[in-house]
């Protein structure tokens, strides 16, 4: 049977103006009953153009099926035969762009929520099966090394060790998951999550190393030469920021998204029993449209600030953040102030900051990137 809904069932989530002062998970996750009646509004394409969306080539259609039919375990097993870290990606994979992107349903309204099945999917599993025993794969005799224990690490190392490899991964910080415990916020991805997705990973065979500087301590070639590892594999993701190169970048109160986000979920300035130094201010401007952005400012609201704003230099039709991030951030009351660019930052002799000079923008010609180019209009100014 298929439901011919237009619209997606509702994800149930913590409400606006409660959840903007907590880092508990806004969205809630759906019910058997509501994972059900979403799964029925797959059309069952026949050429499945929601798997050629997905990087990993989920069996959509067939975890979809049995969704609908009810038997969710059967579901999980499907989705791991391609993804090592199910329920990871149901919650922060950019769905709308990838798989529910090319979903033959968003013709005629909301696209399968695909992304809240897997999310269903792997919770249900975990809280039915998660304590299951693990086995390893039949050893194929190779060795192999992982450089990061971020997203793109894991999912080799998983995808390495369910074909027998041993694997050993090497992270330089003390703590594994990379960009999602030091930069995914608790409210968006729970470390609980993360912890028990990579514990699988171990209970197969998976060997972590942290606090291991590779290129450093020890070089690609000594791994291979001295460690007897066959292939490496370098998943060191783009940590470095990105800063714009504007008069005030070194006043006090100026820092990076990466830093800002680091102190308060892998240094866990979110939770009160935790000291870590952070700066705290009644209103606070995140330059910035992407999820980085998005995730840095209602990060701020939920730390104590009066007033958050987005200062984005194109407008609402080029933000590249996730919709459902922007979303939520408009509901929690963080202000978009599009067609705004900084052009520097002001502050006392102290060092202290008091405010932002910026320029009104307007949309030009595509530029590389095939985006309307921003171009200055006019100055006015913010503090």
């Amino acid at each position: 049977m298929i439901n011919f809904a237009k619209q997606k069932n509702p994800m149930p989530e913590q409400e606006a103006n409660v959840r903007n002062h907590n880092f508990q998970e806004v969205a809630l996750g759906y019910s058997p009953e509501a994972a059900v009646r979403e799964a029925m509004r797959c059309l069952k394409c026949r050429k499945h153009p929601c798997m050629d969306g997905c990087p990993v080539m989920v069996r959509i259609p067939e975890f979809i099926e049995k969704v609908a039919q009810g038997e969710f375990e059967e579901a999980y097993q499907i989705i791991r035969k391609t993804s090592s870290l199910p329920a990871i990606c149901g919650r922060v994979c950019p769905q709308e762009t990838q798989c529910e992107g090319r979903c033959v349903q968003a013709t005629k309204g909301e696209p399968v929520a695909i992304g809240r099945l897997e999310r269903f999917v792997a919770d249900w599993h975990g809280a039915n099966y998660g304590d299951e025993e693990i086995l390893p794969a039949k050893s194929n005799g190779h060795k192999v090394a992982v450089v990061g224990a971020g997203p793109a690490g894991l999912a080799c190392a998983g995808d390495m060790v369910n074909k027998g490899y041993e694997v050993t991964v090497y992270e330089s910080l003390h703590k594994t998951g990379g960009v999602l415990v030091y930069g995914i916020p608790q409210f968006r991805l729970p470390k609980e999550i993360v912890a028990a997705e990579i514990a699988q990973l171990e209970a197969k065979g998976v060997r972590f190393v942290t606090d291991a500087l590779i290129g450093k301590a020890i070089t690609v070639d000594e791994l291979m030469s001295q460690e007897g590892f066959e292939s490496v594999f370098i998943g060191t993701g783009a940590g470095l920021p990105a800063f714009m190169n504007i008069p005030g970048e070194n006043l006090l109160e100026v820092c990076s998204a990466n830093e800002y986000l680091t102190r308060i979920n892998l240094m866990k300035a979110y939770l009160e029993e935790y000291d870590t130094p952070i700066m705290r201010a009644e209103r606070i401007a995140v330059v910035g449209g992407g999820n980085v952005a998005m995730d840095a400012a209602r990060c701020a609201k939920r730390m104590g600030a009066k007033e958050v704003s987005i200062i984005y230099r194109r407008s609402a039709e080029e933000i590249p953040a996730r919709a459902e991030e922007i979303h939520h951030a408009v509901e929690e009351g963080i202000i978009f102030r599009y067609l705004t660019n900084p052009v520097a930052i002001k502050g006392t002799p102290e060092g202290h900051v008091t405010g932002i000079e910026c320029v009104e923008m307007e949309l030009g010609e595509p530029d590389a990137s095939g985006r309307r180019r921003p171009v200055e209009k006019r100055i006015h100014g913010l503090s």
